[in-house]
């Protein structure tokens, strides 16, 4: 071989020697996020999930990708963006939410599925135990569904006039209405509390809801914890105020956007849960032997100035327990 031909072959070698080592590097994991809600409802949550992939080892766009798929509030959406991230073969799904969950658990059988959920999670078929969920799926859950009858003790510590009490639940999601009236029964008897329950699903019902609530003189509300209900909750701060029902919610959004109070799990504490066990699947643990975590710590928040507006003194107790936002 000429030495002229032995360089030209050389060099095309060494040229090539990259290319070859980045071909053989492994591609990136990617994780589908799954969520019937929308993106702008969940800053404070996927700040706190990824540093809960944080926790694992994992960086978005370093060493993990992120598929997203948001159902703006159209769960009937959810079962073609699951089938998405199946067919995208995403190496696991990650599932806030009942309906997401759901959805993601009818569209695979084999993709690992983190879920967070308020129900029961064996309750609603997703796991077959806490301790041994089995299958392809395991996760986190939350009180939120438990602290009904909390929410509803706190009303009646803020409001003790008032008797006539009603729950707003949305009839579109019938496993969380479920969850959510569990208990509050028997919690309402020992009170001497009259139960009402409204329904709401989409923003024209609104106005007759609160019109409804000033007819049966309903003294307090409290809102079944829910995606849509969620994504207006500065809406649903601004008329409970409106027309003068002390209201409580799951979500600190809730009252710092003008709603008298919010009592529910931490968002930062289970959503950095929710990102550590997807790390974890990751590197290789398998669902079936990752036990639900649940988390526990529970936040108390009162907005003092709607409570001024509503003509509401907050007993030292209760403001002794809680977060107070002026």
């Amino acid at each position: 071989m000429r030495r002229r031909d032995f360089i030209t072959l050389f060099g095309g070698t060494v040229a090539a020697l990259p290319l070859a080592a980045r071909a053989q590097q492994p591609a990136m994991p990617v994780i589908g996020f799954l969520s019937n809600a929308s993106p702008d409802l969940f800053a404070i949550r996927l700040r706190a999930f990824r540093q809960g992939l944080g926790e694992a080892g994992y960086a978005e766009g370093r060493n993990v990708a992120v598929e997203f798929r948001w159902a703006e509030n159209q769960n009937d959406r959810l079962p073609a963006l699951a089938a998405d991230l199946v067919h995208r073969q995403v190496a696991v799904i990650v599932a806030p939410g009942i309906p997401s969950a759901l959805a993601a658990k009818a569209a695979t059988t084999t993709i690992p599925i983190v879920f967070e959920v308020s129900p029961d999670p064996v309750g609603v078929g997703l796991v077959a135990s806490l301790a041994r969920p089995g299958g392809n799926l395991t996760g986190v859950t939350n009180l939120n569904a438990e602290l009904g009858p909390k929410r509803l003790e706190l009303l009646h510590e803020l409001v003790p006039t008032a008797t006539m009490i009603a729950l707003l639940v949305n009839p579109t999601n019938p496993t969380g209405v479920e969850a959510f009236l569990r208990g509050l029964q028997p919690t309402a008897r020992a009170l001497g509390l009259h139960l009402h329950i409204v329904h709401a699903s989409t923003e024209h019902d609104f106005d007759t809801l609160f019109t409804t609530l000033v007819q049966l003189r309903a003294g307090a509300l409290v809102i079944m914890p829910d995606i849509f209900f969620n994504a207006r909750r500065e809406q649903l701060a601004t008329l409970a105020v409106r027309h003068a029902v002390p209201a409580i919610y799951q979500y600190r959004e809730f009252a710092a956007a003008g709603g008298l109070m919010s009592y529910g799990t931490s968002d930062t504490e289970y959503y950095g849960l929710f990102g550590t066990y997807a790390g974890r699947i990751l590197k290789g643990d398998k669902p079936a032997d990752l036990p639900v975590q649940q988390v526990t710590k529970v936040e108390l928040f009162i907005n003092l100035k709607t409570a001024t507006m509503l003509g509401l003194t907050i007993p030292f107790p209760l403001l002794g327990r809680a977060e107070v936002i002026e």
